[in-house]
């Protein structure tokens, strides 16, 4: 724990337990939520996500607002907020959001935690950035075994799966990663929240306006049922404001390296909620693939790539 940390009187302990619960289990539904909102509500995933994340960011900055924080952007901030939005919600939230409509929750859970070694991968890649170290590129190719342990009982030559969406997934862990780098090596002037606030703003309405290119609004349920609403009330509220609040205000009063450990619980949560609500099967590549990976996981947060507040899913 930092000196900045350390400084301040240690938080009670049901607010912590309750934060980490949030963490915890909250991200590790949104999977499912995400999944019953495009394959059984059949909401058009760039619609869905982008609504979701452009009400966010209002609602974000309106806070900000309310509280007398500071709304301005300079013209470096604005274009650092739009590429990264960009990364973190069109590609990285539209792509795993698309990808449910053929890939179980369970499955994109754990794909999804392969996220730190993305970062891992492009903070060696970045110049000046952070180089690996042996245990770290050994974690990396022992992720790569986990993914293709995971997926080894689905593949049939014979079969019609859709291998795309595992790539989407995949895609929407690389991209968060690539934002997340970004986000550690180029500074942001404008409040935490503020930034946060347009990034989701940007990103959600990035998402609307790629929706309606895709034709998206012409696939539009008849009716809204209460299913869509109840899905998408509980991704808005619980999933990205919740969450978010959560997880920032734990940075801020226990260690990093105790906030990240949801990369490690989000996954089980996925699955086990995937088998008991969702009927989703428990296959022995989906358990040695979950181990696989978060045992690359562990190598690679060791092996000299620094923890950062960026680094985790923060706007689920």
């Amino acid at each position: 724990m930092d000196a900045r940390t350390a400084a301040k009187s240690p938080p009670p302990t049901w607010a912590v337990a309750l934060a980490f619960a949030i963490i915890y289990v909250v991200w590790g539904t949104t999977y499912m939520a995400i999944k019953l909102g495009v394959r059984n509500e059949q909401l058009p995933p760039l619609l869905f996500g982008g609504a979701r994340f452009l009400c966010g960011g209002v609602l974000v900055l309106g806070y900000q607002w309310l509280r007398g924080a500071s709304q301005r952007l300079s013209l470096r901030d604005a274009l650092l907020l739009v590429s990264t939005g960009l990364l973190l919600f069109a590609a990285g939230n539209g792509f795993i959001t698309y990808a449910q409509k053929t890939v179980e929750s369970s499955v994109a859970a754990v794909l999804i935690a392969t996220t730190p070694l993305w970062i891992g991968l492009w903070a060696t890649l970045w110049p000046h950035g952070e180089r690996l170290t042996p245990r770290g590129w050994l974690g990396l190719f022992v992720g790569l075994g986990g993914v293709a342990l995971l997926l080894a009982p689905m593949i049939d030559l014979e079969s019609t799966i859709d291998y795309g969406g595992f790539l989407l997934v995949l895609g929407s862990a690389a991209s968060w990663a690539l934002a997340s780098v970004i986000l550690r090596h180029v500074h942001v002037a404008a409040p935490h929240l503020t930034a946060a606030g347009y990034q989701m703003l940007l990103g959600g309405a990035s998402m609307l306006i790629l929706g309606a290119l895709g034709g998206e609004a012409g696939r539009l349920p008849d009716r809204v049922t209460a299913g869509a609403v109840l899905v998408f009330l509980y991704l808005l509220v619980f999933a990205s404001l919740c969450g978010f609040i959560a997880f920032n205000w734990l940075l801020g009063h226990v260690s990093a390296a105790k906030v990240s450990t949801y990369a490690y619980v989000n996954p089980l949560v996925a699955v086990l909620i995937g088998w008991t609500i969702g009927g989703e099967e428990l296959t022995w590549g989906l358990w040695a693939g979950m181990g696989t990976i978060l045992f690359s996981v562990f190598l690679v947060r060791g092996a000299g790539v620094r923890s950062q507040k960026s680094e985790g899913r923060s706007q689920k």
